[in-house]
């Protein structure tokens, strides 16, 4: 074997060798501003279903609003009611009615292949009350998909 091919099998063997950067996948990590984490105790009276929201305008987020006081002052203790939508987007987590006291909240957002993800823990209490838990949060504005999990 010469030398030229001995150079050439180093050569092969180190791209062979070698992953290509753009295999991995890029986490990223995207900031939030935790708007509201409580619970409904309308016993569903808000008409507010188990669901995921995505809210990128005024209207829908009004609606919202006025859908979760109908019962009781939900908004009452949220830490922003004025939304800019054209730097911000709101998502909101809403769980089934539960018999029993819980708590959802939305511990992290990333952004990776193009896509958001939420990522949602939920708590349960021994406390004896119906309830419906939610979590909003305000994150920078984008068209991204979103999944949540």
């Amino acid at each position: 074997m010469n030398q030229t091919q001995l150079i050439l099998i180093i050569i092969l063997i180190i791209t062979l060798g070698c992953n290509d950067a753009n295999d991995i996948p890029i986490v990223k990590d995207i900031s939030f501003e935790e708007i509201a984490k409580s619970a409904l105790y309308g016993n569903g009276e808000e008409g507010i279903s188990q669901s995921n929201m995505v809210i990128q305008n005024e209207n829908d987020w009004k609606s919202l609003m006025t859908k979760m006081d109908s019962y009781n002052n939900a908004t009452e203790n949220f830490n922003k009611k004025n939304v800019d939508f054209d730097s911000y987007t709101i998502i909101a987590v809403f769980l089934e009615i539960k018999m029993y006291g819980h708590e959802v909240g939305i511990n992290k957002v990333t952004e990776k292949e193009n896509h958001l993800y939420i990522s949602t823990i939920e708590k349960q209490s021994m406390a004896t009350v119906i309830c419906q838990p939610y979590s909003i949060i305000e994150i920078p504005k984008t068209e991204l998909p979103i999944i949540f999990e």
